[in-house]
Formats: structure tokens, sequence, C-alpha cells
């Protein structure tokens, strides 16, 4: 599929951060401008993240530069205003249907009757319903396993009478529920890795309202991480999470959304947000931690758990954002060392005469002889 780049101005690259004082508090720089932005996906295999804005999608490569995506007549085309969250495949397998999801395909939330997952090819056809989730009300939620626990399916969130129903698709697009007696969820979920102390391999999920992050395993069972000592309520509380990936922290950027919201007391921006990795360093956040941020002002902090969970504030500075959808995650390339120039082979060093075991032998045996004669010289004497 060919596609366009669509340039950004000089000025879009260049926005000021969201407050003032950047240099005594982390703040999110306002990256790019797109309209209706409202989630991330990815990043693909190329280094690229799938952009959600309404209704359109994008690709944004990590010099900011964005390509239209699914935009064709075979392409995605939403109902305008629509936050159908999405999910780009990593490349799975699930082992009990015996099958993978491809790499770079995208996985869509379907927010209208029958509700479910739309699916995407990595160049951008349409290649419609792939999943219908039932006995739910409304879609809010959706997140791949990557780490296994969940036998690497898709893990989708929906309402249903004031609870949420947790189901999991595999590659075939067969739906199993997990749970359907969850509180009231939505927003940005993320599977934890495995070392993130007891709760490693499940789903993690927040509650804006009543503020707390609770933990869904395989089994359905909920348990509560913490309730973060930040703002609770609706379009206000906790809305995003994302787990600090292995090799970010040495190079490497943080996405968040802002979407612009009319008469919301955050009426955000339409912005892309970033924040380097080295205001996680800063703040003492390690690989694995999860990062939780608020959509009323996009208050963002970590979550370090082992034997235990606490909170290590990040983004503190209240703002305007309203944030929306996944935290998402790009890792700076290194350069691969140089390979080392080929080296001749050393020229042999000829050893010292009196190193050489040839000549020691000779000598010896030269001794020896003269040894001999001596004998028979001192013996001839004596006999006469």
């Amino acid at each position: 599929m060919r596609t366009v780049l669509v340039g950004i101005v000089a000025a879009d690259m260049a926005l000021a951060p969201l407050t003032a004082s950047a240099a005594a508090d982390p703040s999110w720089e306002q990256w790019q401008t797109v309209a209706g932005v409202f989630d991330f996906g990815g990043p693909r295999s190329d280094g690229s993240l799938l952009v959600a804005g309404s209704p359109n999608l994008y690709l944004a490569d990590p010099a900011g530069n964005l390509a239209p995506f699914a935009s064709g007549p075979g392409g995605y085309h939403p109902a305008p205003g629509a936050e159908a969250y999405v999910a780009v495949s990593p490349g799975l397998h699930v082992g009990a249907a015996g099958c993978d999801f491809i790499q770079d395909e995208t996985f869509v939330l379907r927010l209208q009757p029958p509700f479910g997952i739309d699916r995407l090819a990595a160049t951008g056809e349409n290649a419609g319903s792939f999943a219908t989730v039932s006995g739910v009300t409304s879609l809010n939620g959706i997140a791949f396993d990557s780490t296994g626990a969940f036998d690497h399916r898709l893990l989708a969130s929906g309402g249903s009478g004031g609870k949420t129903v947790i189901a999991a698709v595999d590659c075939r697009g067969t739906v199993q529920p997990i749970t359907s007696s969850a509180p009231a969820l939505e927003g940005g979920l993320a599977v934890a890795p495995l070392g993130f102390g007891v709760f490693g391999g499940d789903l993690i999920a927040p509650d804006e309202v009543g503020g707390s992050i609770y933990a869904i395993a395989p089994d359905g069972k909920l348990a509560t991480i913490l309730k973060p000592s930040l703002p609770t309520g609706g379009d206000i509380g906790v809305e995003s999470l994302g787990f600090v990936p292995t090799g970010l922290l040495r190079g490497g950027m943080v996405y968040y959304a802002d979407r612009k919201t009319q008469g919301n007391p955050h009426p955000g921006t339409d912005s892309v947000l970033r924040l380097p990795s080295s205001d996680l360093v800063a703040a003492g956040v390690q690989e694995g931690d999860l990062l939780v941020a608020t959509e009323g002002g996009a208050a963002l902090i970590a979550v370090h758990c082992a034997d235990s969970c606490r909170e290590i504030p990040v983004v503190s500075a209240p703002t305007t954002a309203h944030g929306e959808g996944h935290i998402v995650f790009t890792i700076n390339k290194i350069a691969p060392s140089p390979t080392p120039s080929a080296k001749a082979s050393p020229k042999p060093v000829a050893q010292p005469a009196s190193s050489s075991p040839n000549v020691g032998i000779l000598a010896l045996a030269i001794a020896a002889g003269v040894v001999v004669s001596a004998i028979r010289f001192f013996l001839r004497r004596r006999r006469r």
C-alpha cells in the first residue's frame, strides 16, 4: 500500500512543555499535533508507532513524520468521535490454539453491536471482524499478553451492569471469558512482566473513579495493587498504564495522548505528549516498573513491586492535559560496535641460539665427548 508522508511544520516540532518548571520537575513535551488523538499502539517492527486519532489512523516514525494508515477504500473508517482503543501485535504464538498472531497486525475495539474486535493487516487493509465479545454493553480496553500467562492471547475489557467483563481471544478469534465481575475499569490496560512481584503475568487495569490499580489473574481472581496518591473521579483519575520495557532506561521515550475535549476542566490540546527516559532514571524508576497516568492533568507515577509495592512520583505539576489510551514506548537504537579489522598474523620470532632445543642437545654431546676424552687421557697416563 502506497503511503504519503505528511510533513510536520517546525513550529509543531518545538512546542513548549506543558509546565514552566521543567528544570525543577519533569514535564511532558507537546511533541506533535494530531487531531482527535486518543491512543497508541506498538512500536511496530520498523520502529514506528500507530497513532489513533478521530477518525484517522497514522504511523509516526521516530523523527515525528506522520503517514496516513489504513486510509484507503479498503481501510479503516470508524465513526468520528469514537475512542476505539488499539493493540498492535508483536507476533505471538498461542499454544492451545496452535497458531500465531501476525506481527504488526492491528486489532481495534468495535464499539457498536455486535461488540467485538476488528483486525487490520500490517499494510492497513481492513480484514473485518475478528471476534465478537458477548455479555457486554460496551468495550473499553485492549492489550496483548506478552508474558504467556494468558497463553499470549489478546485481552479485552467491557462494561456490563456496573461490572467489567474480561475476555481472552486467541489467534483464531475464539473468545474465552476470564471474569464477568471485575469492578468498573477502563483505559490503557497492560499485562505485568513476570518480575512484577506477586502480580507478574496478571492483567493490570485502572479504576479512574475509585482510584485503585487492580490485577486480574488468568483464573479471574482480582487483587488490589495499590491506590495511588493521585486525583480520583470520572475524566480525572487513573486512566492509562504501561510497563517500562528492557532497554528503555539506556535511551528512549514515553508517549501519552492528550486529546482536546471541549468544555472539560482539562481541555487538552490534541497533542502527542512525550517524556525522555532520562526523567524516569532521575526519578528512580526501574525497568519493569508500572507507569500510571491520570486522565485529568496527565500526572505520572511509577509503581515498583517486589515483596511489596510502592509508588514513585515522576510528573507531578498540574496541567490542562486530557490523557487517553495506552502509555507506549520507543527505545533508541544503539549503533553496533565497529567490526574489528583483520590483523595480520604476527611474524614468527627467531629464538636465540641458546634457547633452541637442537643446539642444547649438540652442546651436551660436545661436553660429554670432552669428558670422555679427558678420562681416556687420564687412564693412559696411569698405565704408563
